[in-house]
């Protein structure tokens, strides 16, 4: 239940009277509009205070310290934007240009066994994240909660690569936004469109968390458009339905399963493609740094973690059943470099003869990359600004300004972008494969580290003398899910090893090639070991013993047993199709 108001302030009478004084809240509202926007020299100033705009649940607590306690970033997010944050805001050229090589290194069938096992892997990651995150809607998410849960060194680790990830993926995106508008043939260079692409993604970032928010929800409700209507040509064109003259003016079925055949590259091929839709799911985990800034956890997230499993089954399993009918593994387009060229979206389309779809289809590539590249900025300036609060980065870092942008975080890492320029000189893909391959495996450590700290605070929930009938939401599969999750990564993590000694098409010759090929996927590994070592000899913390861990700091639902059982009877006395509409899409 939200805390009752009086007048100008808040009923704070449940303080004790050892309590500090009453805190003074910032009110963006008594700012300007272009301020709140951030489009005025004054919304560049540090913000006074945390607005303490997290809905907190439960009777008889400390409302204003509970408030206080609120990060700095403001609750500028609306549900929509979440859900499509959820939803979307990860499908880019992970699912447009990068199924293209997985199908021609697994095949059909390898594509869909891989995604499927990374989607049911993903779907416990984000279940755990939002039981622990609609609890602890703390600044910086799964990081701050490493930190608390895990080991303090390994968050370390952990929070840096994960920065560093984002902030050279970013330069990596501009350049491929350039190179698809290539598509078209123009004339403009490779640099003017790095420099306009770089200059959007400014301008954008300017606004702050409704910038990102804003964006992700229609380039989301785009992407989303384009996949389903794919999805209902392609099922017209596997029937047969394509236009005349074109490659599916005749029942195709599958074919292709037949013809070349269903897997490529045997048992190395599926552990390959294992590995590209490892990554192709990266972002996911966005929706844990979001919830701090979304008013309601409670009310919103379980509707973005439910819309995860929407989006693993009808975008990726139904888009890429799809393309493994329409499209065989052994088409040379596939191998056509990392631009839209390469799509098999793009290679249907072109192969039914629908004139005009292709170039439909690369633009909403082109907006992708551009989406993705601006999740770079969010992520990465979050995370900074979270490593920056607890003491493991500068601490300018954590200067949040008047319209809630962590301003020097969001500085820091659109000053990566000018790395895409590297990409215009000869060795350019050689300095990009290094620096990716610097923070290659962070995802990995991240998901990891989320169902690990679900692990430990599920332990010292009940250790603590609470009950599970007290979390305002319970992740579907529980310890178990997150175990699974734990060895499926694993599992990625020894078929990276695999295939970076023994690529498809046999290991090198030359052991220098052999080295620089693994080192190159797995260079992640040593660096992330290097930076836990770096963070123990710099702060000497040790983990916390399940009975220590801190269950109260950043926790906004404070509600009993009672409160809970009384709430779930009330949601149970709903209409069956309500019923069922919240089992699918809401809590």
């Amino acid at each position: 239940m939200a805390p009752k108001k009086e007048d100008e302030g808040y009923d704070v009478a449940s303080i004790a009277s050892n309590s500090p004084p009453q805190v003074d809240f910032y009110d963006p509202s008594k700012e300007t509009v272009w301020t709140r926007v951030g489009l005025s020299l004054e919304s560049f100033k540090r913000a006074p205070g945390t607005t303490g705009g997290i809905v907190i649940s439960g009777a008889n607590v400390d409302t204003e310290k509970l408030r206080a306690d609120n990060p700095m970033l403001q609750q500028k997010m609306k549900p929509r934007h979440l859900t499509m944050i959820a939803v979307g805001g990860s499908i880019g050229t992970g699912l447009f240009v990068g199924s293209g090589s997985a199908l021609n290194a697994g095949g059909p069938a390898g594509v869909i066994i891989a995604w499927i096992l990374m989607g049911i892997m993903l779907i416990n990651v984000t279940q755990a994240l939002g039981e622990m995150c609609i609890l602890f809607p703390v600044s910086g998410g799964f990081y701050t909660l490493a930190a608390r849960f895990l080991d303090p060194s390994f968050a370390f680790a952990m929070g840096w690569n994960y920065y560093l990830q984002w902030a050279v993926v970013l330069p990596l995106e501009i350049t491929v936004a350039g190179t698809t508008v290539q598509y078209w043939q123009t004339n403009v260079p490779l640099a003017a469109w790095i420099t306009i692409f770089w200059a959007v993604i400014v301008i954008l970032s300017v606004f702050g968390t409704l910038g990102y928010a804003e964006e992700e929800f229609w380039s989301s409700c785009l992407k989303l458009l384009v996949v389903i209507m794919f999805i209902f040509i392609g099922v017209i064109c596997i029937c047969g339905g394509g236009p005349s003259g074109g490659a599916y003016d005749h029942y195709i079925g599958g074919q292709m399963w037949s013809n070349p055949g269903a897997f490529a590259n045997g048992f190395k091929g599926v552990c390959a493609v294992f590995v590209t839709a490892a990554f192709a799911f990266s972002g996911t985990e966005l929706i844990g740094l979001a919830a701090s800034e979304t008013p309601n956890p409670r009310k919103t997230m379980p509707g973005a973690v439910k819309g995860t499993f929407w989006r693993i089954t009808i975008i990726y399993v139904t888009s890429l059943t799809i393309i493994g009918l329409l499209v065989p593994y052994d088409e040379p387009r596939l191998l056509g470099g990392g631009g839209a060229a390469a799509s098999p979206f793009v290679i249907a389309l072109k192969n039914a003869g629908i004139k005009g779809l292709d170039h439909f289809v690369n633009v909403v590539i082109c907006i992708s990359v551009l989406s993705i590249g601006l999740s770079c900025v969010y992520a990465g300036s979050r995370t900074l600004t979270a490593l920056g609060e607890t003491g493991y980065a500068p601490k300018i870092f954590s200067y949040v300004d008047k319209s809630s942008r962590p301003l020097w975080s969001v500085i820091a890492t659109l000053l990566f972008a000018p790395l895409a320029y590297i990409n215009l000189a000869a060795a350019g893909d050689t300095v990009f494969v290094w620096l990716v391959a610097l923070s290659g495996l962070s995802t990995i450590f991240t998901w990891m580290s989320v169902c690990l700290c679900h692990i430990r605070f599920r332990s010292a929930w009940v250790r603590q003398g609470h009950s599970l009938e007290e979390l305002p939401f319970r992740a579907m599969g529980g310890v178990y899910g997150s175990y699974f999750g734990l060895i499926l990564l694993s599992l990625v993590l020894i078929a990276q090893f695999y295939i970076a000694i023994w690529p498809i098409g046999g290991m090198a010759e030359n052991p220098k090639d052999v080295a620089s090929g693994f080192f190159s996927a797995y260079l992640g590994a040593p660096i992330m070991i290097l930076f836990w070592i770096i963070g123990f000899v710099w702060k000497r913390r040790l983990p916390m013993k399940i009975e220590e861990i801190d269950l109260d700091t950043g926790r906004k639902s404070w509600l009993t047993v009672e409160e809970m059982r009384e709430y779930r009877a009330s949601r149970a006395a709903a209409p069956l199709y309500i019923r069922i509409y919240r089992l699918l899409f809401s809590n």
